[in-house]
């Protein structure tokens, strides 16, 4: 294992790398490969581990009843996924998570992780780097209701461009979205989408190839 790529993630954030290494002794750390558009974890499922996504990226989304899906987030390279059910542990997925390539995870066991260890010092760091992340993930779920608010189409993706240009501090962004999943976080129909990204670079208010906008900022509303 990469101990030296995992200290510098947000979960291990503040463990030296020999402190890493005495948990994954203790701890019992798995990884596991996955190949792209395979389930990692599915709706109904009961998980008892964090994931950790080491190489590669996930897609966490929700398939209703009907076929409808909608994607929450990506979690790419040192991200966390499934934090909140592998702690509550009783909770059934309601959602699915699924590799978005080709990926490595590193699963670690949450009833280990409370397991109070004398050796284990850096638990404790642990254990507050995933409230931490857990507090971010609430943030992003936010920001994702705010962005679905809007009745028009123009008006979600404005709503998503305005964030995403304060976040990267220029109206010129890469988003990690490809055309289908931009449609899914937006929660709308991909033809209609891009028929309203055309519209919107007619009217001058963007200019765009694949997934990296240019923001007419004096034009943008």
């Amino acid at each position: 294992m990469d101990f030296t790529f995992m200290s510098k993630t947000m979960l291990f954030r503040g463990c030296q790398e020999k402190d890493i290494k005495q948990m994954a002794k203790h701890l019992e750390f798995k990884k596991v490969c996955y190949e792209k558009k395979d389930v990692i974890f599915g709706n109904g499922d009961t998980v008892t581990d964090i994931g950790l996504v080491l190489s590669g990226s996930v897609q966490v989304e929700h398939n209703d009843y009907f076929g409808n899906k909608s994607i929450l987030a990506i979690v790419k390279k040192g991200g966390v996924f499934a934090e909140a059910y592998a702690c509550i542990q009783s909770e059934p997925l309601m959602i699915d998570v699924t590799a978005n390539d080709d990926c490595e995870i590193l699963f670690i066991s949450v009833s280990r992780l409370f397991m109070p260890c004398s050796q284990c010092d850096s638990r404790n760091r642990l254990i507050q780097n995933l409230v931490l992340i857990g507090a971010q993930k609430n943030l992003q779920l936010s920001k994702r209701s705010i962005h679905t608010t809007p009745k028009t189409i123009r008006g979600r993706l404005m709503s998503y461009f305005s964030e995403q240009i304060s976040a990267q501090n220029s109206n010129k962004i890469t988003i990690p979205f490809d055309r289908q999943q931009l449609a899914d976080y937006l929660n709308t129909d991909r033809s209609a989408l891009s028929k309203e990204l055309i519209k919107m670079k007619k009217d001058g208010l963007i200019e765009y190839r694949k997934n990296v906008f240019e923001i007419t900022v004096k034009n943008f509303p």
